[in-house]
């Protein structure tokens, strides 16, 4: 079977499910199309507005960047409550896209043995930090004046 190297578990899996004919080809083109559409996405680093400010806040707190802080903080600049949850889960988004990397801190007492995942924004979440600035600067700047209400 001639399948690109990102699509060849793909088609491994529609060849042993016995797709043959041109239904097998729709699949494939369908999974093609999906794949090209998960490349051009990697090719932009453009963030959401609270991964914006999750990344900000990591930066900004430096080596003291963990979940209670991270949450604390984004209540704080938010004006309104942040769960722990929601601050984890886009934590979770943003290290699998390579923006961010997290290890563990040493256990402690207090956290019943448990220890700390402390968080660091990458070279890549930095260049992601600063796209999004260049392209939110550039559309600032081609607002029409509204009197003063947005700026």
């Amino acid at each position: 079977m001639n399948c690109p190297m990102s699509e060849l578990a793909i088609c491994h899996q529609l060849e042993e499910r016995g797709s043959t004919g041109e239904g097998r080809n729709h699949k494939v083109l369908a999974y093609s199309y999906l794949f090209a559409i998960f490349d051009k996405m990697r090719e932009h680093r453009y963030l959401g507005e609270f991964e914006l400010i999750l990344l900000l806040t990591i930066i900004g707190l430096g080596d003291d960047a963990y979940g209670v802080p991270l949450s604390r903080e984004l209540s704080q600049l938010r004006g309104r409550n942040v769960s722990i949850g929601s601050v984890y889960a886009a934590l979770d988004r943003l290290e699998l896209k390579g923006l961010i990397t997290s290890s563990l801190g040493e256990s402690s007492p207090e956290r019943g043995g448990r220890a700390k995942r402390y968080f660091r924004v990458t070279e890549e979440g930095l260049l992601s930090v600063k796209e999004t600035r260049r392209v939110l600067t550039k559309l600032w700047k081609v607002l029409p004046s509204t009197g003063g209400d947005l700026v």
